[in-house]
């Protein structure tokens, strides 16, 4: 039951961010990523991570070490430390962040020198990768540096049994325009056939859609 609940909101939190009703037909865009290359692994979030609801953060200020505190960002987006409260963290960098709460410990003491660091992120949902669809466990997962679509895959479990992996489609958001693009994946291929060439890369807010086969 739980399960099917969790698929039900992350697929209406898919269509109602990005309006794809219509998108779960069997229709192909014609359209093709280039394989993902090999980059150096860097799983931890940049200095341009966008803080998100339930991320975990250490605040550290030199020299105050009681000032400082480990923390969890509320689902509201925001944070208690020592002498400052509900402070909202959720939709900046640990830089502005930092610095927000340099600016409010300077009332306190001279000149504070302030660090926030990611522990466990979730990041923001213009952040999250969800596939959702004919696979073992729909869901939201953390974008993170140098992401494929073989890593969204083993996140999710796979495909589903009757899943159509090959007429899996791929909807991602243009940022400077605005406008939405989908590609057309071959995701049976890269599992079950290990073909490497159907290995996309990633990008923050794309969203997966598996259909389910037709027989």
């Amino acid at each position: 039951m739980r399960g099917s609940v969790t698929f039900k909101l992350v697929l209406i939190a898919a269509i109602g961010s990005f309006g794809l009703t219509g998108c779960a037909s069997t229709a192909r865009s014609g359209k093709m990523l280039p394989p993902a290359t090999y980059l150096s692994e860097e799983s931890a979030p940049g200095e341009d991570y966008m803080i998100g609801a339930l991320d975990e953060l250490t605040v550290f200020v030199w020299r105050n070490p009681e000032l400082g505190a480990k923390v969890q960002v509320r689902p509201d987006g925001r944070i208690t430390t020592p002498l400052i409260s509900d402070l909202q963290a959720a939709g900046k960098t640990p830089a502005q962040l930092a610095e927000n709460i340099k600016g409010k410990l300077t009332q306190y003491i001279e000149d504070p020198l302030v660090s926030v660091m990611v522990d466990k992120f979730q990041g923001t949902f213009s952040q999250q990768i969800r596939v959702v669809g004919a696979t073992e466990k729909p869901a939201s997962l953390p974008y993170r540096a140098n992401m494929t679509l073989l890593d969204a895959m083993i996140a999710v479990g796979g495909l589903s049994q009757y899943a159509a992996g090959d007429r899996a489609r791929l909807i991602r958001q243009d940022k400077a325009t605005g406008k939405q693009a989908q590609y057309d994946l071959k995701i049976a291929r890269l599992l079950k056939k290990g073909d490497i060439g159907a290995n996309v890369r990633l990008e923050p807010g794309d969203v997966i859609i598996i259909p389910e086969s037709m027989f």
